[in-house]
């Protein structure tokens, strides 16, 4: 309800500006006609006529001066949440020549966006990746230490002995170099 009191409010303003707008316009118009109407009356005159004339023109020019005014309204000194939320911000001005400053910005902010969600997943990929090798070298230790433990000689030792078809046997005298003559 408070908002269709505001619309209405809001409509009734704008009417109102535009009959002034009209008006003004209206009375521009009376007063060039007059000068025109002044200006045939003085044409008896031919110095005055280029006097007038000048001076008819330069009055017609600050008269259309007055009256033009453009489609966007001035900005207002205040700038409210209401005008932002409302995109009158966006309408002004001072938006559209900055347009390609806003391009600019949002590009950059996609671009890191996208670089960190980027990076993010890399992250987690080099996680995975450690974590597997991790895995990998635990598996890999634990194969080695099984086969240093089967390799030992004491294990091996008890091996041949529990296969009675083996004909392996210890050595009972000790090692010994074998010396090779240079020829």
């Amino acid at each position: 309800m408070k908002e269709n009191e505001k619309k209405e409010k809001k409509q009734q303003q704008e009417a109102n500006e535009t009959e002034a707008v009209v008006f003004e316009i209206q009375q521009s118009e009376a007063q060039l006609t007059e000068a025109m109407t002044t200006e045939e009356e003085t044409a008896e005159a031919p110095l005055e006529e280029t006097e007038q004339s000048d001076t008819l023109t330069a009055s017609a020019i600050q008269i259309i001066k007055e009256n033009a005014r453009e489609d966007d309204p001035q900005p207002s000194p205040q700038l409210t949440l209401r005008k932002i939320l409302g995109g009158d911000l966006l309408n002004g001005d001072i938006m559209r020549r900055q347009i390609w400053l806003i391009v600019l910005i949002v590009a950059c902010i996609i671009i890191f966006v996208a670089t960190r969600y980027q990076c993010e997943q890399d992250i987690i990929e080099i996680d995975k990746l450690q974590k597997e090798l991790t895995e990998a070298k635990y598996k890999a230790m634990s194969s080695s230490s099984e086969l240093t433990e089967r390799c030992r000689e004491s294990l091996v030792l008890e091996m041949l002995k529990q296969s009675q078809d083996s004909l392996l046997r210890p050595s009972k005298l000790p090692p010994y170099k074998i010396i090779i003559p240079e020829q």
